[in-house]
């Protein structure tokens, strides 16, 4: 059995689920980091008898678009997968169903899920901190439960809806400032193309998620997006994102 750990995490909070869930899971696992090595996915050979955790954040209740391309290619041979989606402290919504839609259309068997809060990528003052020690306690306890039984587990039932819940993005859009040097490092990674390769001052606004990774890579600080309509969004969240949101395992 081979052990993989798949993630999508433009500003680190899904990958820290995923490597406390590995810890957890006390399995060496081969890394896939799908914004840094975005081809290695498919070049990977997923065999019956593998394990893939594979991690994503949830933007507005549903998956990274660019994550759906990203498996349109992957074929596994009903390789068993363990779902992990983040997010930052609102809720997941159809999220878990449609990673598990995507990944079954590509050959992979779902056999777990879990809902995990991170520090909120746009909007920080959520889910501050996260995932923090009793977090991290947590997932490991759901990591060790779903390895115990692992032979013998199907597929949950995942929450969420079909058709999936319309999603249209959000107004934050990374500008550059004038500490920028070009030095190209966030058209390099930006995992949708949307920063100009030859200029990387400029921005494909209808290419760009909003995932953030051009701000959290930056060396110089040189991207960032409007305090003014952050404060807004902050405001109309408050309501809906204060507050300890748990941890959630389905077996």
């Amino acid at each position: 059995m081979k052990f993989y750990n798949i993630f999508f995490s433009p500003t680190g909070g899904t990958k820290k689920v995923a490597d406390i869930i590995i810890n957890g899971a006390k399995q060496e696992a081969e890394v896939i980091d799908l914004i840094k090595e975005p081809d290695k996915i498919k070049k990977a050979q997923f065999k019956k008898d593998d394990v893939c955790l594979v991690g994503v954040p949830s933007y507005g209740g549903r998956i990274p678009s660019v994550i759906t391309e990203m498996f349109r290619n992957v074929k596994a041979d009903g390789t068993k997968a363990i779902l992990a989606v983040v997010f930052g402290n609102r809720a997941i919504d159809d999220t878990l169903l449609e990673l598990q839609d995507i990944l079954e259309a590509s050959g992979f068997v779902c056999i777990a899920g879990m809902e995990a809060v991170a520090e909120h990528s746009l909007l920080h003052q959520f889910g501050t901190g996260r995932p923090d020690s009793q977090d991290e306690k947590e997932l490991m306890g759901f990591a060790t439960k779903i390895m115990e039984n692992i032979a013998t587990q199907r597929t949950p039932e995942f929450p969420g809806n079909r058709p999936y819940r319309q999603y249209g993005g959000v107004p934050f859009k990374p500008t550059v400032n004038k500490k920028c040097t070009s030095c190209g490092l966030c058209a390099k990674e930006c995992p949708t193309g949307a920063i100009s390769l030859d200029d990387p001052k400029i921005t494909d606004n209808d290419k760009c998620i909003s995932c953030m990774h051009c701000v959290a890579v930056c060396p110089k600080k040189a991207r960032n997006y409007s305090k003014f309509i952050s404060f807004i969004a902050g405001r109309n969240m408050k309501k809906i994102c204060s507050g300890r949101k748990e941890n959630k395992l389905y077996l």
